[in-house]
């Protein structure tokens, strides 16, 4: 009698508290004279590169890393409503990137930062640490695998059989199905919305206050079992 196989696909998810926040911020000045442009943005560069320097710590934060290296001067000749080209416009951008461990720091930085004149705060992305991504990829591909388990155990039930043995585990679609090839794999899925709240200090001043949402992480396996 020829041996049983099912074949059947197991995931997991799991949502994990961010530990990483990497904030991006940009100064960009213009105006009609180019020296005067690129002396602004100097200023307001140095500005805000003092204000992640006085929180930069490797270990222990609250910034652990952050970088400058991207600088760009370009100039423009807009054109009016009525057709005529107009002087040259000068432009200086300078872009910053910082990782914070500590929020409350973070948020005390984006006020701080924000006020300083042509500084704009981008976006800010959260994550986890390296320690912490190993151990939920491990967590979520165990949790996968029994997921399959008990799907193969289910069917082979159900038409009389009691015992599956694993014969093959592999990403979506390395079984001979490619209708889901692309979506395997552990991987961590951050969802980058920023939720913004009003909070007031002791003296009923508006401070900014950060609630990261939380990080999924997510695999899926195929799996091929033998059922007696």
């Amino acid at each position: 009698m020829a041996d049983t196989i099912i074949t059947v696909q197991g995931e997991h998810s799991a949502w994990y508290p961010a530990e990483r926040a990497t904030a991006s911020a940009g100064v960009h000045a213009y105006g009609p004279k180019r020296d005067d442009v690129f002396t602004r943005a100097v200023i307001a560069s140095d500005a805000v590169r003092n204000s992640i320097e006085a929180l930069h710590d490797t270990e222990a934060g609250p910034v652990t890393w952050w970088s400058s290296d991207s600088v760009r001067v370009w100039s423009e000749r807009p054109w009016n409503n009525e057709g005529k080209q107009l002087a040259p416009v000068f432009h200086a951008a300078i872009d910053f990137t910082a990782k914070f461990k500590d929020f409350e720091a973070l948020a005390g930085w984006v006020e701080a930062a924000a006020g300083i004149e042509h500084v704009t705060v981008g976006h800010i992305s959260w994550d986890l640490t390296e320690v912490t991504k190993t151990s939920a990829n491990d967590e979520v591909r165990e949790k996968a695998v029994q997921d399959a388990v008990a799907k193969a155990t289910v069917l082979a039930r159900s038409i009389g059989l009691q015992s599956v043995t694993a014969v093959a585990l592999a990403d979506p679609g390395m079984l001979g199905d490619p209708s889901d090839a692309a979506g395997g794999g552990a991987f961590p899925a951050p969802r980058m919305a920023m939720m913004k709240s009003q909070a007031f200090d002791s003296v009923g001043a508006p401070s900014l206050a950060l609630k990261p949402e939380e990080i999924a992480v997510a695999f899926v396996v195929d799996a091929r079992f033998v059922a007696k």
